[in-house]
């Protein structure tokens, strides 16, 4: 039986470790050649081995997505490895909360830089490349469906106390997507966006709820304390939150050929959440 997305390229941010590392394996699994991206290179290069253990194809192009320079690289490792840009997954990101009051400039900027900026540059640095690859199969008479799948979350649905910055950001990638899908249907590329609700990663599962990670040379407070967890956890239809690997299957269904009529849309994922 023949797989999804056997040999189609994808770039995914953020996929050296938690959601974007199982959606890698995941679509690696179908076949398609990734670029993996994370911060810092062991962990990037790990998902790359273990994408290549498994029978797959990867490389990494390691760096942080706001940086100024990013978007062109991480574009040209697609071309300049595999001769071709099928998939885009936006997924990295973080969260830097506060109450609007005590939050920073800094703060402000750096999920918008993050969430927001990011996506822009990569997708505006792609353009050129699905459009001269679109141009050459229509003039060849083949029509080749590329995806775009923009990661946003529940609080850029219905906001989240404490996260006016991030929230901001949220909603606006789902702007982009919505405007995308107007403006790339042309090309045959369908763009769309997955809402998390809580999922369970290294930035929200901690021992104690007190932990950091340094992100861009700052050191965040990550993770969720135990008790406010297991409260959210209630809230869930479901009763719990997602895995990653639960996550990844919500971009999945995005970029197989099932859903090529599907574009402008946002896809909850949840557990039945609906609000915040």
């Amino acid at each position: 039986m023949s797989r999804k997305l056997e040999s189609k390229v994808a770039l995914i941010t953020g996929s050296g470790r938690g959601i974007g590392r199982a959606i890698a394996l995941k679509l690696a699994s179908e076949g398609a050649r990734i670029v993996v991206n994370d911060l810092d290179a062991d962990p990037a290069q790990e998902t790359v081995q273990a994408i290549r253990a498994a029978g797959g194809e990867a490389v990494a192009c390691v760096g942080s997505v706001s940086a100024a320079d990013f978007a062109e690289r991480f574009v040209g490792t697609a071309i300049n490895e595999y001769k071709g840009l099928d998939i885009i997954i936006n997924n990295a990101g973080y969260t830097w909360d506060n109450v609007i009051q005590k939050m920073t400039d800094e703060q402000w900027y750096a999920m918008l830089d993050c969430h927001l900026t990011a996506p822009f540059r990569i997708l505006r640095a792609a353009q050129p490349v699905m459009r001269a690859l679109s141009k050459a199969e229509t003039e060849a008479g083949r029509r080749i469906v590329r995806k775009v799948v923009n990661i946003s979350s529940v609080a850029g649905l219905f906001g989240n106390a404490g996260q006016t910055n991030y929230a901001a950001a949220k909603a606006g990638i789902v702007g982009m997507t919505q405007t995308l899908a107007k403006e790339w249907g042309r090309m045959n590329v369908t763009v769309n966006c997955v809402a998390y609700g809580f999922i369970k990663t290294r930035l929200t599962v901690t021992a104690d709820g007190a932990a950091t990670a340094n992100i861009d040379g700052r050191d965040i407070k990550v993770g969720v304390n135990p008790d406010l967890m297991a409260a959210m956890e209630r809230g869930i239809p479901l009763g719990r939150g997602g895995t990653p690997e639960e996550a990844a299957g919500a971009v999945y269904l995005l970029c197989i050929p099932e859903s090529d009529y599907v574009s402008g849309q946002t896809l909850m994922c949840s557990g039945g959440l609906t609000g915040i």
